[in-house]
């Protein structure tokens, strides 16, 4: 399963926006272990990736096919080369800061507009009550 062009480009945008060149990783591949059965125990689908000027190394089998796991070696490494440099993965914190914020105690004009909505809701279902038939 070939990885997608958008994908490959974006690997690409976040290696030139941390300033990593494609020459700076040293890629090798190896037979994989674990579950796969004859297809993992003939081919080399396991990329083990080294960022030389770190010394950051990678190791993935995820999947069966050798270029998805070179993709995401890539991300991994990526990854630990941005927690390195910047102290932390923007999209972790980006993820904790939505969180953060839904949390956040709400203004106590906020929890009023809040509650009368709520007493709309409840008179709308109180007259759904049942119906009486008269005799």
């Amino acid at each position: 399963m070939p990885v997608s062009a958008d994908k490959e480009r974006a690997i690409a945008a976040r290696m030139l926006e941390l300033g990593v060149a494609e020459n700076d990783f040293e890629e090798s591949f190896v037979r994989s272990s674990g579950p796969g059965g004859q297809k993992v125990n003939k081919t080399s689908s396991c990329v083990y990736l080294v960022h030389i000027p770190t010394g950051l190394a990678v190791k993935c089998q995820r999947e069966r096919s050798q270029s998805l796991n070179r993709f995401l070696a890539r991300r991994l490494l990526l990854d630990k080369i941005e927690l390195r440099q910047k102290g932390f993965i923007a999209k972790a914190k980006e993820k904790l800061e939505k969180i953060r914020r839904q949390k956040r105690k709400r203004s106590k004009r906020a929890k009023e507009k809040i509650l009368t909505a709520k007493h709309q809701q409840t008179e709308k279902k109180v007259l759904r009550g049942k119906v009486v038939a008269e005799e």
